[in-house]
């Protein structure tokens, strides 16, 4: 779901008219929207998922923003372009978004999966991944083997990674554990290169497996692995103003 704004908002988005120009274009029934030829005023519009016309003609915002929600699988990087022509998360989504730069907020590793934001909005990519918003980050790791309780509330407390940084205090908790791995659910607000895979070394643990599932409050949910959503303008809203 695409943000929704007024029709005539929508239509002086796209420069065609001002806002009053815009209703009276209205009031003279020369929109159409979705095929239906529209006169009142204050009807909304989904922006990238209702079509508006003017005089038969397409209307477009020149400056519509986009907002999406992939659930990255492995295997693919977390850059527009990529110097070693791996495939990287925008090649999922460009088939159906092509018109515009899109690009990730923030990143998740090669090997790992789960939700990541993309965006062609540096206020929010600002927002979402600037230290000071410390914004929460919640991942399910896969780990080889048992784990301690002194390991989680090491974790917990933080630990040294990087020639002597130490991590923020993060929540942890084990979720199970079978076949031979333990399933931590962990939280953490700081963005480390392959931090939280760092974090598990440092008390004597490999990462096998790593997927996020939140940021803030924002959920993956049961989106599935390689699909992609716009996110809702709730979400937007509480991402842009936490």
């Amino acid at each position: 779901m695409g943000e929704i704004v007024r029709l005539q908002k929508y239509i002086a988005m796209s420069g065609i008219a001002s806002r009053r120009g815009a209703e009276s274009l209205i009031s003279e029934g020369r929109v159409t929207v979705n095929g239906n030829k529209v006169t009142e005023q204050g009807i909304k519009v989904e922006i990238g998922a209702d079509s508006v016309f003017v005089d038969g003609k397409p209307v477009k915002t020149k400056n519509k923003k986009y907002y999406i929600m992939l659930n990255k699988p492995v295997g693919y990087v977390s850059t527009a372009k990529d110097q070693f022509d791996r495939p990287t998360v925008v090649d999922i989504i460009k088939n159906d978004i092509s018109d515009v730069r899109i690009f990730p907020v923030g990143r998740l590793d090669y090997d790992t999966e789960g939700l990541l934001l993309l965006t062609n909005d540096g206020d929010f990519t600002y927002k979402v991944t600037h230290p000071k918003f410390h914004m929460e980050k919640t991942y399910i790791a896969v780990v080889k083997g048992g784990m301690t309780i002194s390991g989680i509330n090491k974790i917990r407390n933080g630990v040294y990674i990087d020639d002597g940084f130490k991590t923020s205090p993060a929540q942890a908790e084990i979720l199970d554990a079978y076949d031979g791995h333990t399933y931590v659910k962990i939280t953490i607000h700081e963005g480390k290169n392959r931090q939280v895979r760092k974090m598990f070394e440092a008390v004597g643990n490999k990462v096998v497996g790593l997927q996020r599932i939140k940021i803030g409050n924002v959920e993956l949910g049961n989106l599935p692995l390689g699909r992609w959503r716009h996110l809702t303008s709730y979400e937007i809203s509480y991402l842009m103003n936490r």
